[in-house]
């Protein structure tokens, strides 16, 4: 189940409550939903994430909260039906070319279908 888990994640990340610590490069699974960030330190390069099933209007967007404040990293963005074998999920990338993030900020992914929100604590 792990691998089928890390596998669906990876292929999400490629194509196009829980939580983590990330040194701005993990991969979190809460539930249904995953969430990949890549980078360095307090560098995020790309994140991305997944919803286990397919559907029609599925959305996501990123959030950012520090200090207890949140605050909207991206738009609702369109997800994208897709397989890895028998699994079909609905996945979402977004490229930041090395966003900076203050230390300790916890970088969130949430889907317009569920109210599970995994998210990654980026930190030195």
């Amino acid at each position: 189940m792990k691998k089928m888990i890390c596998a669906a994640a990876a292929t999400a990340f490629l194509l196009g409550g829980a939580a983590w610590p990330a040194h701005a490069d993990a991969t979190v699974k809460k539930g249904k939903v995953g969430l990949v960030v890549k980078g360095k330190k307090l560098s995020v390069k790309q994140a991305g994430g997944w919803m286990d099933g397919q559907g029609t209007g599925v959305k996501a967007r990123l959030y950012s909260v520090y200090k207890g404040v949140r605050t909207d990293i991206t738009r609702w963005k369109d997800a994208t039906p897709t397989s890895a074998g028998m699994t079909k999920f609905s996945n979402v990338n977004w490229k930041f070319e090395g966003r900076k993030f203050a230390n300790g900020t916890w970088l969130c992914i949430q889907f317009n279908k569920t109210d599970v929100t995994p998210c990654a604590k980026i930190h030195r």
